[in-house]
């Protein structure tokens, strides 16, 4: 793991703690003699919640369910298939919760661990059980405000509590108590605290910021804090020296912090902040005084006579633009400012003229570098910009002059807008062939050195002695290697003889300017940080300072000895403490002279400007005039609007962009519809190229039944393989089987009789092969896939499948079998289809002759034609039709009058044909267009009356009278014929219908049916798949069975080798620790030898003596013990550390020097002989000593005696770990066994048989009485009867019900056709009867009327025609006289227009102005309105969040309240 702390438990050492964001970990090391061992412990931390959570034993659980239906439950890690290592730490990604991230811990003196979390918690933790307790926060009345403590980033402990650091800035103290904890404020530092350390004696605190400053916080009776390093803020952006360099230098860092440093030992003298982005500085040559640019566009003008207080004296705002070169000359005269948009501004370096900007002149905006030379000898400065063009490849120089009086007369050098110009300057342009990174001019400005960019050459160019006019190419006159890679700079030193370099490789070279020759070089910085980044020396030429571009560093070199001094940047932005003083609007120097240049241009051209505008005004009115009069205009002579702008730049810039985002819009809708055809053709693919058998239904004619067939897809060639391979291996199977039986039958002798008639039975075997079934019943079977002539013959017995092979194979012959039945109703289904297309291709044909008909009796029926749906044809979906089709198709125009042109012929063609076929008009006009009456032309017939009929009976002669007769009898056949046929028309309509309704009704019958087949079908597959998913799952629990099994045998080799090693270790141990024993027996019986033996090495001296030697051989001098001062004793919380070897070995040598008092001669008894003296003090030392040993010895031997016994632990835990793993194992054997013995069968039960749960019978019957069974049968009988009678009544009772609402509503039938009829009657009295219809009805002569009507209206539009032509010819004229009219307004407009393209484009300019002026206003009110409601939201966001803690706080104590005071519902 990533390890963030490492601590030693100050009062045992012997404990180590690892913490990581993720985890804790207690290490605990154990000595035997010189072996070490590390032995880990993990910390289960808490939930995010400070809850912890139940982790169950993943390789032994104890607490899963026990199944007794479905077979044995297992770990999830058997379930997964795990059996590895992984799968002792296995959980699923459900099972899985975050835990609190640690950050910091700290030891007590009770070896307990103090946790601080990122979540705000704080844990203890026991140093030897690894519990851990989440203390409880207690909230003070008054809350903190300001801040909001989360997460400490670093804890110390000391006596009052544990002291925690935070990201902001504070440091808290801990006061810890009971569980809970309560936090105070303990100092306050401006930055945020990265790290804390107490010294030994408790007396200091050491604190680190997070950006490097180091401060010492003393503890006493008045504590104080003092800031011991401070750090600067970023990497140095530049540097420079003050003039004249010799004593302090400056330095510029990113965020605008200014110090000044003395130059000896590199310390800070004093700082200054600008509170800006800062990007370059330069000190003045002539003046005590510096400039730095930033990144605004402004430049400050720091004052650096008081090195201790610099003070910014001036601010000069250039542009809105970035500064990036600022450059003094060498007389320090002119401040040269380069900006990235390529303006380099020429100011007055000397604080007497306030700084005062002169003007300033363009450049290339990729300025490189500006190079100057101003000697004393001239008054001029010349000065040379560098600057890159990456399109072309070269470079650019920009050269020109500025004369020493220049300040004085700096309006005649600069134009209104304080541009400086270009031929009074001396402006020449000269360009490279390749590109530089640097460039200088030499003082004798004679010449140019150059440092490539891409190649390591350093190069010098001769300047043209004649002046020229453009760009002028330079070619190299020189050419020296660099031996420096990486782009790189130039500099000249003050006195123009030593040409300094640098590089990316980091290395500074000091040339010769003539010969280019190095004579001095340093590295002073690594290629890994970028190299140098900048350089200055001093004027004197003895100091150099080198910045360093990304490492941070800054090198003081010096000659004659190299001098070291870095000083390392760090972050720390002070600026944002400092208090924001109100920023007035500035406006940059150069538009001021814009400005002030555009309001005398305006004073001088204001008459201009009001011409212009009148003239613009005029011209707008007549082009609003002539919009007016287009607008009243026909649609044939309207211009349209876009012909009356004048800017046709501008649309024809519109019309591009309508053709592109029309372009982009077409290619998004054709990207959208290819995708979607694509997914289209997927789901095709899918779900109806691959089936074999499409998906469709059948629905009945007549009532609401739908059946639909199985879609099915082709079995591949794997599968059909695998089948193929079960067939056969269940055939030869059987065959064994088979041959078995013959042999047992021989052996019995029973086969004897079964020879005869051997071939009968074979014969009858091929015959019946293929009606063979299977001798299992269905309800053993477990579907009734039997009713769909499935052969079954092959399944196995569901008692017998016991193996892996065997329920596989059986799997197969299952997915067969289903196949079998869906391909047998498919069948089925395919030959009711055809048969409904023959019925409707039937009802069709007589629907034929069933509309003749209807015709014929002039019926107004609705003749039932049944068609397919697009459920029963499903292919119709795919296939759109152009009736589905609801936009519009677009029709090209050529398209379309070619049609109208084709339907023009055809129909000319047509009527000349007709025209020419006198024959056919002959037929029709004679005969209606049939050569002979046929029978169905009766009911058409009509008998003409005769002419005399219109006059009156009485005027009638014999003769018409006879003819009448004959009329009406002629009338009176025809109707009767008429009545014949209309007779035989009704019966045979009658007739075809009720044919139609019979045969669709038997097939609505066979669909019934074939519903009923398909609902049976759909049975046997879902028994069928039951039992597939059965074995599916059996097959899934052996897996999960062996995987068990695996992993059990391979944890146990894990544990076996453990084990070995841990028999290893304890072999060892013991073997150290008998060696041990014995050493120290030896020597504890030397010790013991030493002391029996005093006497015998001093027997000559007399015995008086040899007691008093001997007292004074068994007495040790007392060792003084430093006592500590009280002070510093309370003070420490750890008090007297544990000894260790060192301190054991400074009390030995303390002894020995006690022992050296002793062994003084004055100590000696009277009249004893010095040499015995000495000897006795060899000897009383050599004592000593092997008292020592054997007291180091003992408590040795206690240590490895109680790491032996660590060892033994160890081993017969491991060896409990084995003996559980095998009993697992016989566990795990047991119910494997058990499943595969156990197995799932499915049963068909019959209807009205229920299984009982749980098998609850009674089978004690000892109270029970016998009754005759005719008893109870009749009382079955009656019962039956009464319930019978009581059916027969309750309808009865409902007929009757239902009687009384069949009258009610043929009641209200009758009202409401009473009212209909009302209404109909009140619609015809009061039916409207209009004039036209009176006089049609009166009018005799109406047609008369009419045609005479018609005569006068045709007179009417000649007259009209006449009057339009006249009016059309008086329009051409007038048309002709308007268009020379207009020919001479659009030369009157050509003329207008180029006049307002001028204005317009000064109208431009003014208003763009005007613009940028006021919208700098504007943003400046909405940057401080931000700023303010930025401050307002942090507050009210730093206020929700203390409110939302005190919520859940109180929520927490209320839902304890509410758990305290509920009631215990404990089961009896």
């Amino acid at each position: 793991m990533d390890v963030n702390q490492m601590s030693f438990n100050p009062m045992n050492w012997r404990q180590l703690c690892l913490s990581s964001p993720s985890a804790v970990s207690v290490w605990t090391i154990e000595r035997s003699n010189q072996e070490h061992h590390f032995r880990a412990r993990s910390v289960k931390l808490p939930l995010e919640d400070g809850s912890f959570f139940n982790e169950t034993d993943v390789v032994f659980p104890q607490s899963l369910p026990k199944d007794l239906i479905y077979g044995p439950v297992l770990p999830l890690s058997a379930i997964a298939g795990l059996v590895g290592e992984e799968a002792e730490t296995f959980r699923p990604k459900d099972d899985l919760y975050p835990l609190l991230h640690p950050t910091m811990h700290c030891w007590t003196p009770t070896s307990d661990l103090y946790i601080g979390c990122e979540e705000g918690h704080l844990l203890m933790i026991n140093g030897d059980t690894l519990k851990v307790t989440v203390l409880n926060k207690i909230e003070e009345e008054s809350p903190m405000d300001r801040r909001n403590f989360i997460s400490p980033v670093t804890l110390v402990y000391q006596k009052e509590g544990v002291l925690a650091s935070g990201i902001d800035g504070f440091v808290y103290s801990f006061i810890i108590k009971d569980g809970s904890y309560m936090i105070k404020d303990f100092l306050e530092i401006e930055r945020p605290i990265e790290h804390m350390t107490f010294s030994p004696n408790y007396t200091m605190l050491l604190i680190q910021t997070d950006k490097g400053s180091v401060y010492i916080y003393t503890f006493g009776e008045e504590p104080t804090l003092n800031k011991v390093l401070d750090a600067c803020d970023g990497k140095f952006q530049a540097v420079d020296f003050i003039t004249p360099g010799t004593q302090h230098f400056m330095t510029l860092t990113h965020s605008g912090e200014i110090c000044v440093w003395w130059l000896e030992d590199c310390s800070c003298v004093s700082k200054i902040y600008l509170n800006t982005p800062a990007t370059v500085l330069a000190c003045c040559p002539s003046s005590l005084s510096a400039a730095v640019g930033t990144e605004g566009g402004s430049v400050y003008f720091i004052s650096v006579y008081d090195k201790e207080s610099p003070q910014v004296v001036d601010k000069a705002f250039l542009s809105e633009s970035s500064v990036q070169h600022v450059t003094y000359d060498q007389r320090g005269i002119f401040l040269l400012v380069g900006t990235s948009e390529g303006k380099v501004f020429i100011i007055c370096a000397s604080s007497s003229r306030s700084f005062r900007i002169i003007g300033f002149t363009e450049v290339a905006k990729d300025i490189l570098q500006i190079s100057t030379v101003s000697l004393s000898e001239t008054d001029i400065v010349e000065v040379m910009v560098l600057s890159s063009l990456p399109e072309a490849g070269r470079s650019r120089l920009e050269m020109f002059t500025l004369p020493t009086l220049l300040p004085q007369v700096s309006t005649i050098f600069a134009d209104e807008r304080g541009r400086l110009k270009d031929e009074i300057i001396h402006k020449y342009l000269y360009e490279l062939e390749h590109t530089l990174s640097s460039a200088v001019l030499d003082f004798q400005s004679k010449q140019i050195y150059g440092f490539c960019s891409q190649v390591p050459y350093i190069c010098s160019y001769l300047l043209p002695k004649e002046e020229h006019m453009g760009i002028y190419i330079l070619k190299p006159y020189k050419k020296v290697q660099s031996r420096q890679y990486g782009p790189g700079m130039l500099y000249l030193s003050s006195h123009g003889l030593w040409l300094i370099t640098i590089a990316k490789c980091g290395i500074l070279c000091i040339r010769d300017v003539y010969t280019l020759e190095t004579f001095a070089r340093c590295r002073s910085h690594s290629h890994q940080g970028h190299g140098i980044q900048s350089m200055r020396i001093s004027m004197d030429g003895q100091n150099i300072l080198v910045n360093g571009r990304d490492d941070g560093t800054l090198v003081y070199l010096k000659w004659k000895y190299v001098q070291y001094s870095k000083q390392k940047a760090s972050i720390d932005s002070l600026q944002d403490e400092l208090v924001p003083t109100d920023v007035k609007k500035e406006i940059p120097w150069i538009q001021q002279k814009s400005q002030e240049a555009i309001k005398k241009e305006v004073n001088l051209f204001s008459k201009k400007r009001k011409e212009i505008k009148e003239g613009i005004k005029s011209l707008s009115k007549t082009i609003l005039n002539m919009m007016e009069e287009n607008d009243k205009l026909e649609n044939i002579a309207k211009l349209d609007q876009q012909e009356f702008g004048l800017d046709l730049e501008e649309l024809e810039r519109l019309h591009d962009e309508s053709q592109e985002e029309v372009a982009k819009m077409i290619k998004d809708i054709e990207m959208h519809n290819l995708a979607k055809s694509y997914l289209a053709e997927l789901i095709k693919e899918e779900c109806w190229n691959s089936m074999a058998v499409k998906g469709r239904a059948l629905k009945c004619f007549h009532i609401p039944c739908v059946v639909e067939n199985f879609p099915m897809k082709a079995r591949t060639v794997e599968e059909l393989k695998e089948l193929e391979r079960v067939l056969q291996q269940k055939k030869i199977e059987a065959e064994c089987l088979k041959l078995r039986k013959e042999i047992v039958e021989a052996q019995s002798g029973v086969i004897l009789v079964k020879k005869r008639h051997e071939e009968d039975d074979e014969e009858e075997e091929e015959e019946d092969k293929t009606v063979k079934c299977s001798n299992l019943p269905n309800y053993l079977l477990g579907s009734l896939s039997t009713d769909f002539g499935v052969d079954t013959s092959l399944l196995s017995s569901q008692l017998q499948l016991h193996s892996r092979e065997e329920k596989i194979n059986q799997i197969i012959l299952l997915k067969d079998i289903i196949y079998k039945v869906k391909t047998a109703f498919n069948n089925e289904f395919d030959a009711a289809y055809k048969q409904k297309e023959f019925e409707i291709t039937r009802v069709k044909e007589r629907n034929v002759r069933i509309r003749e008909i209807i015709v014929d009796l002039e019926l107004e029926e609705a003749v039932w034609q049944p068609e397919f749906e697009d459920c029963e044809k499903p292919e119709r979906t795919l296939v759109v039709q152009d009736e589905e089709i609801t936009a519009h198709k677009h029709v090209m125009p050529w398209h379309k009058a070619r049609e109208e042109l084709i339907v023009n012929r055809e129909t000319e063609h047509w009527l000349l044909i007709q025209g020419a076929n006198t024959r056919l008009r002959a037929l029709m006009d004679m005969m209606g267009g049939v050569l002979e009456v046929k029978k169905e032309d009766i009911l058409r017939m009509v008998i003409p009356q005769p002419a005399f009929m219109a006059k009156p009976d009485a005027v009638w002669t014999e003769e018409e009278r006879k003819q009448f007769k004959d009329y009406e009898k002629k009338v009176k056949e025809l109707n009767e014929e008429r009545d014949k046929y209309r007779k035989s028309l009704e019966a045979e309509l009658k007739k075809l219908q009720n044919s139609i309704q019979e045969s669709t009704q038997a097939f609505d019958e066979h669909l019934k049916r074939l519903f009923e087949r398909r609902v049976k079908a759909e049975l046997v597959t879902n028994q069928e798949e039951l039992k597939i998913s059965n074995l599916a799952f059996s097959l899934l629990l052996d897996e999960e069975l062996s995987s068990r099994e695996k992993f059990l045998n391979n944890y146990l080799t894990r544990k076996q080798l453990e084990k070995s090693q841990t028999s290893e270790a304890v072999r060892k141990s013991r073997e150290d620790l008998d060696v041990y024993k014995e050493h120290y027996d030896n020597l504890l019986a030397e010790d013991k030898v030493m002391d029996r033996s005093f006497k015998k090495e001093f027997s000559e001296i007399p015995g008086h003596q040899v007691d008093i030697l001997y007292k004074l051989f068994k007495r040790r001098p007392r060792i003084s013990k430093q006592k500590t001062h009280s002070e510093t004793t309370s003070a420490v919380p750890f008090g007297e550390l544990p000894g260790s070897g060192k301190l054991s070995k400074d009390a030995f040598a303390q002894l020995m020097k006690a022992m050296d008092e002793l062994d003084n001669i004055s100590n000696m008894p009277e009249g004893l002989n010095p040499l015995v003296w000495n000897h006795f003090c060899m000897t009383r030392r050599a004592k000593v000593e092997n008292e020592q040993k054997v007291k180091q010895k003992a408590a040795d031997l206690l240590e490895m005696a109680t790491f032996l016994r660590k060892r033994v632990e160890e081993e017969e835990k491991v060896q409990q770990e084995i003996e559980r793993v095998f009993h697992e194992l016989i566990l795990l054997q047991e119910e494997k066994v058990r499943f595969q013995l156990n197995l799932t069968i499915q049963i068909l039960l019959k209807q009205g048989q229920v299984e009982l749960e749980n098998f609850q019978l009674v089978l004690e019957y000892s109270d029970a009485i016998l009754i005759n069974r005719n008893i109870i049968e009749d009382l079955n009988s009656v019962i039956r009867t009464q319930g019978q009678k009581k059916i027969a009544s309750m309808m009865e009772t409902k007929d009757v019900h239902k009687r009384i609402l069949q009258i009610e509503w043929e009641h209200k039938k009758m009202e409401m056709e009473r009212e209909d009829l009302n209404q109909k009657a009140w619609d015809i009295q009061m039916l409207f009867f209009s004039r036209d219809r009176q006089k049609y009805l009166n009018e005799p002569n109406y047609e008369a009327l009419i045609s005479i009507q018609i005569g006068i209206m045709e007179q009417t539009i000649a007259v009209l025609d006449k009057t339009h032509k006249k009016n059309v010819e008086n329009c051409k004229k007038l048309l002709k006289k308007l268009g020379k009219f207009s020919n001479q307004k659009d030369i009157a407009n050509y003329t207008l227009s180029c006049n307002l393209r001028e204005e317009l484009v000064a109208v431009s300019e003014r208003k763009d102005i005007c613009n940028a002026m006021g919208s700098k206003l504007t943003c400046e009110k909405i940057v401080k309105e931000r700023y303010e409601n930025m401050m307002q939201q942090q507050k009210l966001t730093h206020i929700s969040k203390q409110q939302a803690e005190q919520i859940s706080i109180l929520q927490t104590e209320v839902e304890r309240l509410r758990m305290k005071t509920f009631p215990a519902l404990v089961q009896m």
